[in-house]
């Protein structure tokens, strides 16, 4: 058995779409024999993994499964690898440093917290 590295991709559409085009893209490890295999069991997760539900508004939000983008096969798990890399291109670089910072000290803080839990 080996791991591959997948891409899964959802379209989400909220009410009846009328809004900018907005993606889902999942980075997804598979465990499978072969490469046709992993892809079939990509895509299995991704239909089974679809979904629709109502937001607070009330109107419909439906996850669509588009299909698998991209599939890796790892050769091995080394620290520090890089597995995945994508070139953001925001229309503020000043927003888009800040969110990442901002994400940046959620994770810390949550480790933080479960670090606290322990004692």
């Amino acid at each position: 058995m080996s791991w591959y590295l997948s891409k899964i991709v959802y379209q989400i559409i909220c009410g009846e779409g009328n809004h900018k085009p907005q993606f889902d893209e999942q980075l997804r490890l598979v465990e499978a024999d072969d490469e046709a295999t992993a892809f079939a069991k990509a895509q299995a997760m991704g239909e089974q993994e679809q979904e629709m539900f109502f937001n607070q508004q009330e109107k419909l939000v439906q996850w669509k499964f588009i299909n698998v983008s991209e599939l890796y096969k790892l050769s091995a798990l080394i620290d520090g690898a890089e597995l995945y890399s994508r070139v953001e291109e925001a229309d503020n670089a000043g927003v888009y440093i800040e969110l990442v910072h901002k994400k940046a000290a959620h994770i810390r803080s949550n480790i933080t917290h479960r670090f606290l839990e322990l004692f």
